[in-house]
């Protein structure tokens, strides 16, 4: 049992027994949180969702869906299947069993290009940026599915070509400021400390203007200060751009800060789902963190 998951199942059975908020009930559709924030209708389904390698299965079984606005916790002990689901709605992998609901429309087996192009962004547990290059072209990269011009008139670069680098340029530029990396802009990346590079990633998925943000651990191996200020920029991103989340996270203090509603996953399957008070009193939850035994 790794360091990280003994501080995640302390932090849960702290949570456990500390006293509930009052409220929770139904997030159906315009539902308005206590904050004023509106939680639409189902944006994205994932129905039967079954996912094997070779002899193991790493998804069974598991449905639950992902309502516009809100902010959607998949939590659960390593293993348990969370990063393996996110690829499935990434479209990175393609489940052997089940559909992917997207606005109301089965979504057929796409690349993660096409996904991508749909308005779904994503970061990584593992950071995936470009080392060689700076802040500022790294974010770039993030809005090459909304580049129209093709080869020969980016190569011209005058005319509707510059006018659209401008234009991606501005976003760019915007997103930089939002969260507050505008010092680092021309600074390669592999300069940078670890939690700054977390908030670059951050910025490229967010250029891409994304309907669906997917966050894969945004809190890994940071410290104190920087998990607070990566979760002023979550709960900002959410805010201000209206953005829906869904993220993956060990630290539970976060999940149940950031979260309305959360889908747990133990060996693959789904063993709980609902708002976090819902979560932290399900016992089979419990169990599964506390590590008690499977008959």
């Amino acid at each position: 049992m790794s360091a990280e998951n003994l501080v995640t199942r302390a932090d849960l059975a702290e949570t456990v027994h500390e006293s509930t908020h009052e409220g929770g009930g139904d997030r159906g559709p315009g539902h308005v949180t206590e904050d004023g924030r509106k939680i639409g209708g189902v944006v994205m389904e994932m129905k039967n969702i079954t996912l094997r390698f070779g002899g193991v299965t790493a998804i069974k079984d598991i449905s639950f869906d992902i309502r516009e606005g809100e902010i959607r916790a998949i939590i659960g002990p390593n293993g348990a299947g969370k990063s393996s689901m996110l690829n499935v709605i990434s479209g990175f992998y393609v489940p052997q069993e089940g559909e992917v609901w997207f606005r109301g429309a089965k979504r057929p087996p796409m690349k993660p290009y096409q996904v991508a192009r749909q308005g779904i962004a994503r970061t990584f547990q593992n950071i995936a940026l470009f080392d060689g290059m700076s802040v500022l072209d790294n974010v770039m990269t993030g809005r090459l599915t909304q580049m129209q011009q093709g080869i020969l008139a980016q190569a011209l670069w005058k005319g509707p070509a510059e006018r659209e680098e401008v234009e991606n340029r501005e976003k760019a530029e915007k997103i930089i400021d939002f969260l507050e990396i505008q010092h680092i802009r021309k600074t390669p990346v592999s300069r940078l400390p670890y939690g700054l590079k977390k908030r670059v990633e951050l910025a490229r998925a967010l250029v891409s203007e994304p309907t669906i943000l997917l966050l894969d651990e945004p809190m890994a191996g940071m410290n104190v200060e920087e998990k607070e200020d990566m979760c002023r920029f979550v709960l900002d991103v959410n805010d201000e751009f209206g953005t829906t989340i869904a993220l993956i996270e060990h630290d539970m203090g976060v999940v149940m800060d950031l979260s309305d509603r959360v889908v747990v996953m133990d060996y693959g399957r789904k063993i709980g789902d609902g708002t976090p008070d819902d979560v932290r009193n399900n016992q089979e939850v419990i169990d599964a963190y506390l590590g008690v035994s499977h008959d």
